[in-house]
């Protein structure tokens, strides 16, 4: 039994991330083994509670996992945790478009069977929260709304009336932060800005948060609450159990352990995987899942290392904002020209959305590898949303015919936005190709969840050894 709480809000901007990201820095603080996890697809709000918490930010995404994955990865992530504080998304039953509650926040609490807490923007209200939240806590009655944190109260006065009104409609007020400057934590074109770029400064706004909750929420109350959670059925999710493979069988390509383990050994083939302040967008199950099929995975920088880590079978580039940094990559030309001569060698290179950017031949006029006969521009336009997606020719990452889905966010432009080879085909919300399948290099803007089609990441460190 893990003890749990799912932070939830009636809109987004209500202040999830406030209450989360401070709830789990105050837990910590209070000596704590916080697990934090991010109901969604969004990579950002996940390094600030890795900054909270000191473990890895875990996404629970129904969409791209499937809702049977979603106890079992939450149980993986939160093993041996005294507690487990889940950031929702957008509105509480805001789901995947056109497909009613799926990956909502409400949808996530459910298979979690764990209490919510409704984080209410109070700043234009007073009695009305009480049928605000008297509607979100009986639209699903298998959704537990156990308790409210009002967020931006004007005075003592303003205070005393929400909690009255709340006190009549039978909800619990467990905590009331007070109308403030915010803490900084800057923004920009898609979203906040990321943990690695500000690290210093970010420290100082978790601080901040975990001091702002500490100083208004019951926090023995929210404990209590979480500890109220049922145990949850099923086993925990493995990285070797998706694979196949034996944790006691490291030193293969075919079997390895835990994340973590083995130390790295001859036969494992290393994998590159880029990092730093420009490449900060992975799921921490992927590393997990490429360590378990046999891969020893170091990460590197393009933004300092002028070379791949030493013997690199297989590169992997994900997400992040290569365009905010693409004078410093593109004068990076020594790395430039290795991730290149990887490429042109037959290596497996995996590239997603800023990893796509990089391989392209330019971005905003600046040369990138080259690897790939595109160039790619900022865009007024933001393309956002979920994809349903088939692979439409063999690659290193999946056979044609292979289903997946994935998430696109991105302000950039891709021209063209497929290679003579395409990557996918996507089906939903308009069906159209898209990325590069050229010899091993697979590069795409689709983001995708390995945990949901584990043999990604065992066919990837297949094609890694010789």
């Amino acid at each position: 039994m893990v003890a749990r709480l799912v932070i939830a809000a009636p809109s987004s901007g209500s202040g999830k991330t406030t209450v989360a990201t401070g709830l789990m820095a105050a837990f910590s603080a209070a000596g704590l083994a916080v697990s934090p996890h991010k109901v969604g697809p969004d990579y950002i709000d996940p390094g600030y509670h890795a900054l909270a918490t000191g473990r890895p930010g875990r996404n629970l995404d129904a969409y791209l996992c499937g809702p049977d994955l979603v106890a079992p990865l939450f149980a993986h992530g939160a093993s041996g945790c005294d507690i487990a504080v889940v950031e929702g998304v957008m509105g509480m039953y805001d789901g995947a478009a056109g497909q009613g509650e799926l990956a909502s926040t409400a949808h996530v609490a459910r298979l979690l069977r764990a209490p919510v807490v409704l984080v209410v923007d109070a700043s234009s209200q007073s009695r009305s929260v009480a049928a605000l939240v008297h509607g979100f806590a009986s639209w699903d009655p298998e959704v537990r709304v156990a308790g409210v944190i009002l967020n931006k109260v004007g005075s003592d006065r303003h205070e005393a009336l929400l909690r009255e009104a709340l006190d009549e409609a039978g909800v619990p007020v467990l905590g009331a932060l007070r109308r403030a400057a915010q803490v900084q934590t800057p923004s920009r074109h898609l979203g906040l800005v990321p943990v690695a770029e500000r690290r210093g400064d970010a420290v100082e706004s978790v601080a901040a948060l975990a001091s702002r909750v500490r100083e208004g929420c019951d926090l023995d109350a929210l404990m209590a609450l979480a500890r109220s959670a049922p145990s949850l059925r099923g086993e925990a999710w493995e990285p070797h159990t998706g694979l196949g493979t034996s944790p006691a069988s490291p030193g293969s390509s075919s079997g390895a352990g835990r994340a973590g383990d083995p130390a790295a050994t001859p036969d494992r083939p290393v994998v590159a995987v880029a990092g730093g302040p420009a490449f900060t967008f992975s799921y921490a199950e992927h590393a997990e899942l490429l360590r378990a099929a046999g891969a020893d995975v170091v990460t590197f920088d393009p933004l300092r290392d002028e070379q791949l880590p030493d013997g690199t079978a297989g590169l992997v580039i994900g997400g992040g904002f290569p365009e905010v940094y693409a004078p410093e990559l593109s004068a990076n030309e020594t790395l430039r020209k290795a991730v290149a001569e990887l490429a042109r060698s037959g290596a497996p290179v995996a590239a997603e959305c800023a990893g796509l950017l990089y391989l392209s031949r330019e971005l905003d006029g600046k040369p990138m590898c080259g690897v790939l006969d595109a160039g790619a521009r900022m865009s007024e336009r933001l393309t956002l949303g979920y994809r349903e997606a088939v692979a439409v020719s063999d690659s290193v990452l999946a056979p044609a015919g292979t289903r997946m889905r994935g998430h696109e966010f991105h302000r950039t432009v891709m021209e063209p936005g497929a290679g003579p080879v395409p990557a996918w085909g996507l089906h939903r919300p308009e069906r159209r190709v898209e990325g590069f399948v050229q010899g091993n290099v697979h590069a795409s803007y689709l983001h995708t969840h390995w945990a949901a089609e584990p043999g990604v990441a065992r066919r990837f460190v297949e094609r890694c050894t010789p």
